[in-house]
């Protein structure tokens, strides 16, 4: 009797996990879902502290517009939100992509010099928990980080802290850092949402340790206003979605990888993102897509030779 009393115990313990966990998720892909719709959209950026009493803080850095965030994957366990621009009305920017994964083991970290390094992490390290991969707007890497959304006390928010490329707003402007360390949380808000930033401005070499030159304290905020305020972006996205499902296709088999990978800023004299405009333009096909790519994967081989 005290043998099936035991087993039963157990079995309402298995079940009450279960349901806690299901009831998680399904949160989790509630909150992700809510960052969709279109939005007035704020990005306020300052720097806040030095380490160096000499150094000299930028300017603030200030930008608005409208954003339409469209959800392109819907799956149990993977969610795929596309970021489409909006400038003065009418000029359309294919933006950054945020890809959710639920309990995913395969994550890429920055490392410096457009370097990412592709890993496997733990399966227990990552249970329950949500891996966000972050896109550029021509669909290479950015960054990635895994952790537990947590919706506690009427908040519903996800944090990691994970390094990057310098932001758009500076990696053409600035040669003094080559590392941003970033600290994300996404906070569901009653009007939108909000991704708020605490950065580190790190300098980075081989065989030395870490300097950091400055940190800032960044807000991209995000307020719901009425569909038809994006609707410019909807009807970009319908006639280019064809061309951009090639591209994330060809991708993803670039990504399909152990180890680092690493990109050249520019062939012939362009950026990636350049090549791909014209690509979209001409509604390429996967061969011409992965061409191109390719035209950009710098060989490892190559790199141990410029190494000696």
């Amino acid at each position: 009797m005290k043998t099936t009393l035991s087993v039963l115990a157990l079995l309402l313990v298995c079940v009450s996990g279960t349901n806690a966990q299901k009831s998680q998720k399904e949160k989790d892909i509630k909150a992700i879902k809510a960052m969709c719709g279109c939005y007035d959209i704020t990005f306020k950026y300052t720097e806040t502290f030095s380490p160096e009493i000499d150094y000299e803080k930028h300017l603030d850095y200030t930008a608005y517009g409208k954003e339409l965030a469209l959800l392109i994957e819907d799956e149990p366990n993977k969610l795929s939100i596309q970021h489409i621009l909006v400038v003065h009305d009418t000029m359309i920017i294919k933006h950054w992509r945020q890809d959710w994964v639920y309990e995913n083991q395969k994550v890429f970290h920055y490392d410096k010099d457009n370097t990412w390094v592709f890993t496997e992490l733990p399966k227990e390290e990552v249970k329950g928990q949500w891996t966000q991969k972050v896109y550029q707007v021509d669909d290479s890497p950015r960054y990635s980080g895994s952790s537990t959304w947590v919706h506690v006390d009427g908040k519903h928010y996800w944090e990691n802290t994970t390094d990057s490329p310098l932001p758009r707003r500076e990696y053409s402007k600035r040669d003094d850092y080559n590392v941003m360390r970033r600290g994300n949380r996404q906070e569901i808000t009653d009007f939108g949402w909000v991704h708020e930033q605490d950065n580190d401005k790190i300098i980075r070499n081989d065989g030395e340790e870490d300097v950091l030159l400055a940190q800032e304290k960044g807000f991209n905020i995000y307020t719901k206003t009425e569909d038809k305020e994006c609707a410019t972006a909807n009807a970009w996205w319908a006639k280019n979605e064809k061309f951009w499902s090639k591209a994330r296709n060809v991708w993803d088999k670039t990504y399909d990888r152990d180890g680092s990978l690493t990109l050249k800023k520019s062939v012939g004299g362009q950026p990636m993102f350049m090549k791909f405009y014209a690509l979209e333009k001409e509604n390429a096909n996967k061969k011409s897509i992965a061409t191109t790519i390719d035209e950009f994967i710098v060989d490892e081989n190559e790199m141990d030779v410029k190494g000696k």
